[in-house]
């Protein structure tokens, strides 16, 4: 076991240097000066590119990528052009907000997908599966931004319920709760709609097997049948797990823009509209090796679930 987690530790080495160079490309190459768009109107041509030499965008590519690599092996993401705030602290602050944010959305998608998956599955063909095949199909289907429009206008506009932007904390833990609650929601509808239909399949799989059947014609009570049917399709479900978990923290940009969250997609979407190419890399680079770590995570979680499954 130990073995294996060292391996792919050792793997993920080369993964993140590629992930790095990657994002170091695809940001220096887009087009636009980063000092251009934060400098003020009035700055002259030699404040620019004094600008630019101290943040080092003088350089040639190469020895930028090798200058903010070795800062990024020592733990230093640079500074914010926006902000002159240490990146890494940026990332911080918006992380804990989007780790929040995906595990309360995570806890409402996954029991509540995980739930009516199994009961589609146990009501195979009848009206119940019907309704949580659609149900499924419509979180999938709509788009989680247009989502959480949908939200405020009904919840925060119309009902004057709950608030639609931000994530204050000066209320209290129930007034952050109240900021959190629609975007939670908005955030948990693809992988609740993903999570029935996969849980649903992989149900209707085990219940096809010849030992299920076998247990049934022994007279096994549904209870003792469904504990059976969880067990064996939990390796399944975790992989899931793991992915939809990724994508609710990952791909979060667009919920937590529509409601002005404080997390890694806002931070991340800032980022693109000011240029601040330091927080830019830091944001995907962080968010990188958390989902490297993450499928980790999963494939030790199916180990220890079904030891049939062998890591070597």
């Amino acid at each position: 076991m130990w073995a294996y987690v060292g391996r792919r530790l050792l793997l993920a080495i080369p993964t993140l240097v590629g992930a790095s160079i990657i994002v170091f490309a695809m940001v220096h190459l887009a087009p636009g000066d980063p000092m251009s768009a934060v400098m003020p109107v009035d700055a002259s041509q030699a404040d620019i590119e004094a600008a630019r030499r101290a943040y080092g965008f003088d350089q040639p590519l190469p020895v930028q990528y090798f200058r903010w690599l070795v800062r990024v092996v020592q733990g230093d993401l640079g500074k914010s052009i926006a902000t002159r705030r240490p990146v890494l602290q940026d990332v911080y602050d918006a992380l804990k907000n989007s780790l929040v944010l995906a595990l309360s959305a995570s806890l409402l998608s996954f029991g509540i997908g995980i739930g009516l998956g199994l009961l589609a599955a146990f009501r195979q063909g009848r009206v119940l599966d019907k309704l949580m095949s659609a149900v499924a199909i419509v979180g999938v289907s709509v788009p989680h931004y247009w989502a959480g429009i949908i939200l405020i206008i009904f919840f925060s506009v119309q009902l004057n319920w709950l608030p639609a932007m931000g994530a204050s904390a000066e209320g209290g833990a129930v007034e952050y709760l109240r900021h959190m609650a629609l975007p939670t929601i908005a955030l948990a509808l693809i992988p609740l709609g993903v999570l029935t239909r996969v849980v649903r399949s992989a149900a209707l799989d085990i219940l096809a097997q010849e030992f299920v059947l076998a247990l049934r014609a022994k007279g096994l009570g549904r209870a003792a049948v469904f504990a059976h049917v969880v067990k064996n399709a939990a390796p399944q479900i975790l992989t899931v797990l793991g992915l939809q978990f990724g994508f609710q923290l990952g791909g979060s940009v667009l919920v937590e823009t529509v409601f002005s969250w404080p997390g890694t997609g806002y931070l991340m979407n800032l980022a693109i509209f000011q240029r601040d190419l330091p927080v830019l890399q830091g944001v995907i680079l962080v968010l990188a090796t958390f989902f490297v770590l993450l499928n980790l995570a999963v494939d030790l979680m199916q180990t220890l679930v079904d030891p049939r499954i062998a890591r070597h």
